[in-house]
């Protein structure tokens, strides 16, 4: 108040009416400055978060994810906080991503081909177990043979048949059946339609 006595009375020599008038100006300008002021540091404090938050937001965007693996310090954002061309990978769509395996084929040979179940009739007393000691029941696909004639674990395709489905040997067949090939299949119905057919294979390494 000192202050603005001073500016009142030597400062600015004003009338009576004149100087109320000043007071009230200067006590609404520092009215301002100290009450507003701190708000507006505060907001501008809350706007420069928000700009960094949103710069990590766009380097986690464009982070290389390797091997099906995001960094823990990377924050995981759902749809809900992004606009499609802001979403991110997850870390379930990088699990559910897949490569493609690239084989050579070594060899090619023509052979007559069944089919079989795990029944005991058609294996032994532990269908599901084949010859090298694989579980096709809790395995559920259908990618094993029966092949006397190749090793364990040699993969092989069936193009004429199947494609590019690639198989596995896992089982043999008697002894009688030196040059065939027996595909396992889930369901029993699927094998007896299956019937006997010749067809070439790949072996592939």
């Amino acid at each position: 108040m000192k202050l603005i006595q001073t500016i009142r009375e030597e400062i600015v020599p004003l009338s009576r009416k004149q100087g109320v008038i000043v007071l009230i100006i200067i006590a609404c300008v520092f009215q301002f400055v100290l009450f507003y002021a701190p708000a507006l540091a505060a907001d501008s404090v809350k706007t420069a978060k928000a700009s960094s938050n949103d710069d990590d937001l766009l380097i986690a965007n464009e982070i290389m994810v390797k091997d099906g693996v995001i960094p823990a310090n990377v924050p995981i954002l759902t749809d809900t906080e992004l606009t499609p061309a802001e979403k991110i990978i997850t870390k379930t769509e990088v699990s559910q991503a897949s490569t493609t395996v690239e084989y050579i084929v070594v060899s090619t040979s023509t052979h007559v081909m069944t089919a079989y179940n795990s029944e005991p009739g058609q294996t032994d007393n532990s269908p599901c177990i084949t010859a090298n000691g694989f579980n096709v029941c809790e395995h559920g696909e259908e990618d094993t043979i029966a092949a006397n004639f190749l090793k364990f674990g040699t993969k092989v395709r069936i193009p004429e048949l199947f494609g590019d489905r690639v198989f596995v040997v896992r089982d043999r067949m008697n002894k009688r059946h030196a040059d065939r090939v027996d595909i396992w299949m889930n369901n029993r119905s699927d094998a007896i339609k299956f019937g006997i057919k010749t067809a070439k294979i790949e072996v592939l390494k």
